[in-house]
């Protein structure tokens, strides 16, 4: 099922793509033919900047947990034989040092149908109807509306374009996954987000990789800005927040 054709889906996402080739059109003179590129960069980080404030809500709600960590974890050594007491002393725990347990989520969810939209006018080779204008536009000779196979299949210079971009995602995909492995090993309870994220669960970061290798390089271009931005953000506020190293 096509969810851009579903009506008030394609009139928001039809008036986003407007906006941004109403910038690339503004950007033109300046950037050539990476007019498009440029706006798809410039809106994803004023849509991120605006989105600090939820950012914060959940590194402080990170903070939060970690520091709980080892009363937690002290509750589990207790009453594991008995999961619903642990449940129960956990929520009081929670209850009385003023931390929710879903705290970090509610931020995710609201800061979800924003970079949506963005991620769609990206990836959706229509909108309302017609087609997607801001995939014809080219990143350094790179369609893009082509993703790497697709320039695998016939290649030329331009397929590096999408290979630099997956290299600096990988980079950052690393130092996200050794950041979340420190964080775990300062923080060890079998409770709360962190669970398994010394094992298989600590290569999600790389999920974002492999998306971007089959998805057009218009939406490969915004993964990237956008999971940069995550680690710098996050880097960023757990320092300041928490002292984080």
């Amino acid at each position: 099922m096509d969810f851009s054709a579903f009506p008030p889906l394609a009139a928001v996402l039809d008036a986003a793509h407007a906006a941004l080739l109403g910038l690339a059109a503004f950007l033109e003179p300046l950037a050539g033919p990476t007019a498009a590129a440029l706006a798809i960069v410039l809106v994803t980080l004023a849509v991120r900047a605006l989105l600090i404030p939820l950012g914060v809500l959940q590194v402080r709600a990170e903070v939060a947990r970690r520091r709980l960590a080892p009363k937690l974890a002290d509750l589990q050594k207790r009453y594991r034989k008995n999961p619903e007491l642990l449940q129960r002393k956990m929520l009081e725990l929670y209850r009385a040092e003023g931390v929710s347990p879903f705290a970090g989520m509610l931020p995710a969810l609201a800061q979800l149908p924003i970079v949506s939209v963005l991620y769609g006018v990206a990836v959706s080779p229509t909108l309302n109807g017609h087609p997607n204008e801001l995939l014809r536009e080219t990143l350094f000779g790179a369609p893009l509306g082509f993703s790497l196979p697709t320039l695998l299949a016939s290649p030329s210079v331009a397929v590096l374009v999408p290979l630099v971009l997956l290299l600096g995602m990988a980079i950052v995909a690393w130092f996200t996954r050794r950041q979340t492995l420190r964080m775990t090993a300062a923080a060890p309870t079998t409770e709360g987000p962190l669970v398994g994220m010394t094992g298989t669960l600590s290569w999600l970061s790389f999920v974002t990789v492999v998306i971007a290798a089959f998805v057009p390089l218009a939406a490969a271009l915004y993964l990237a800005v956008s999971t940069t931005w995550t680690f710098a953000e996050r880097t960023i506020l757990r320092r300041r927040l928490a002292g984080a190293r």
